[in-house]
């Protein structure tokens, strides 16, 4: 049976519906309540994943607040031009390997936070991220999917400006904005999806679609990325992979976020994520 992490107001807990069971008190203590050490525990997250029934719930999902279910990843990657439209829209050439950056642990946020602004070339970018469980080095693409903890919805919002005030561009920073990199609401382990390969992406600013593909289009799927980064360093459980956006941002269309925009980001069979933006201040390099 396949499980649903969340990070309960920094506490682990699994969900079931929209009640959740605080994981220290579920394990009788034989797990803690640090949302990435349960990532080491995949096997005891499945077979107490099968007693939630049986259970009572320490409360519903409604009364609390979500923080990112991998809060603190000792290596969180980007992967930049992973589907083909979102090349074709930024006029640049397919490329014929990973695009790959960092986006600082610091900048990850709840499905909730709010997304301090600090200049008018802010964007968007709706993205399936995929949270490592079993480390290891050298990770066949065959063997990759037994190396993924689970999935969750991501943003990988991006000061443009920032993004491209150097020659050549440098996408570390502008990427890396605290706040930029909200990501949730739950992870869900990949035998609660129906087609893992298949998963429909939409992503809204202020209920208008921008974004809406699916990611079966990406250009190197999850198994490709593992194995890509794995041959590079060794990757631990907890790392997490902000696997590409599609097109429909807003650098392509002219529309930027400003104050008060919502944007909502939405990954079948993953959930929902709401965060509103907020000017805070200016950037100036």
């Amino acid at each position: 049976m396949g499980f649903r992490l969340a990070n309960v107001d920094g506490r682990a807990a699994l969900v079931a519906g929209d009640d959740y069971y605080d994981l220290e008190n579920l394990s009788g203590s034989r797990l803690g309540s640090d949302p990435m050490a349960a990532l080491d525990q995949l096997d005891q997250l499945h077979e107490l994943a099968t007693e939630l029934a049986d259970q009572a719930p320490t409360g519903t999902l409604v009364d609390v607040t979500l923080g990112p279910p991998a809060p603190r990843p000792q290596k969180s990657f980007g992967i930049g031009l992973n589907y083909k439209s979102h090349a074709e829209e930024s006029s640049m050439e397919l490329p014929e390997h990973p695009v790959v950056f960092t986006k600082f642990p610091s900048c990850l946020c709840g499905p909730t936070t709010e997304v301090e602004l600090r200049s008018d070339g802010c964007d968007y970018e709706g993205e399936l991220v995929v949270v490592i469980g079993p480390g290891g080095k050298d990770i066949a693409a065959d063997d990759a999917w037994k190396h993924v903890a689970g999935l969750t919805v991501g943003q990988d919002i991006s000061d443009r400006p920032a993004q491209f005030m150097a020659k050549p561009p440098q996408f570390n920073l502008g990427k890396s904005f605290d706040t930029f990199g909200p990501i949730g609401p739950l992870l869900v382990s990949v035998d609660e999806l129906a087609d893992r390969n298949d998963l429909r992406i939409r992503t809204e600013v202020n209920g208008e679609v921008r974004q809406d593909d699916t990611t079966a289009n990406l250009i190197f799927d999850v198994p490709t990325l593992i194995a890509h980064l794995s041959q590079i360093t060794t990757l631990v459980a907890g790392d997490i992979i902000f696997t590409g956006t599609p097109e429909g941002v807003g650098a392509a269309q002219g529309k930027f976020l400003a104050d008060g925009d919502v944007i909502t980001t939405t990954i079948d069979g993953l959930g929902t994520m709401t965060n509103r933006c907020v000017r805070v201040s200016d950037f100036t390099s």
